[in-house]
């Protein structure tokens, strides 16, 4: 048979010189056998397998976001943008897959679905600490929403200084401050843990970045850096939110929240306004 039509590969002993008894394997720098058996499901329902491994895959992408995220910050506070960007970037790709991963999950119909959804009980995504954290470190800073977790003492200390910590956009405010930008003093020392109000002050700021661009090349390329991060988070939003109407439709969600109408409103929602708002001033 033509070399070009081989359906496998012979391997040979000589081909494989890994030796079972030296080294790390795989399995066990991976932790796959922790991995691969934390999938407990409920009922004998065929779906809620899937349902459980996209949720669990979607933690260790906010996971992944997280590190990323304190990386992307470190490196602003010591005023390293162009490794922060990297992250930033790194970032926004981890959100093409977070957003991907809905239209597998939208495979399940709402006869599916409720096949297992009394079996959840009050569980649900809105109870994800890791995503409270992200939403938190990037500037929703609602904090009515911490209380979800008052029963977990390590996932509400962790949120609660989530909180209180200065967001993506305000630690770039203050790069912008000290790179000579004309950033009010209000925003460069206030109380972290409310949310960010707009301000034509900022506006005016980035309206100069944006149209001299060769004096604030870096501080320009940053923004729009964050540009793309909001973009593919409202992305992630609005999939999130088709899929949980394609198949609950209007009903209320597990964990208490409104379901899509709560979705609908965090559509409306902005992490970096103004750099939003400028472009209509250009």
């Amino acid at each position: 048979m033509s070399e070009q039509f081989k359906t496998s590969v012979d391997l040979q002993d000589e081909d494989i010189h890994w030796d079972p008894d030296k080294g790390l394997s795989y399995g066990r720098y991976l932790g796959l056998e922790q991995v691969l058996s934390a999938q407990a499901p409920l009922t004998d329902q065929h779906d809620e397998m899937m349902f459980i491994i996209i949720h669990q895959a979607s933690e260790l992408w906010l996971k992944l976001c997280l590190h990323e995220l304190d990386g992307a910050l470190a490196h602003l506070q010591n005023d390293e943008v162009r490794p922060a960007m990297k992250m930033l970037a790194r970032i926004a790709r981890i959100q093409e897959q977070l957003t991907q991963s809905w239209s597998v999950l939208s495979t399940m119909t709402p006869a599916d679905y409720l096949k297992f959804r009394d079996a959840l009980g009050q569980s649900s995504g809105f109870q994800s600490h890791q995503y409270r954290i992200l939403e938190y470190r990037l500037g929703n800073k609602n904090a009515a929403l911490s209380r979800v977790f008052a029963n977990e003492p390590e996932a509400h200390a962790a949120v609660t200084q989530a909180l209180h910590a200065p967001s993506l956009y305000d630690e770039t405010l203050k790069l912008a401050a000290r790179q000579g930008a004309k950033v009010p003093e209000a925003q460069l020392d206030r109380d972290w843990s409310q949310s960010y109000e707009p301000s034509a002050e900022i506006e005016a700021m980035w309206r100069e970045v944006y149209l001299d661009t060769a004096r604030w090349w870096e501080l320009y390329e940053f923004a729009e850096k964050l540009v793309d991060l909001e973009q593919k988070f409202q992305q992630w939003r609005f999939n999130h939110m088709k899929t949980v109407e394609r198949i609950i439709g209007f009903r209320r969600g597990t964990g208490g929240s409104g379901g899509v109408s709560y979705l609908v409103k965090a559509l409306d929602l902005r992490l970096f306004p103004e750099l939003w708002t400028v472009r209509t001033q250009l």
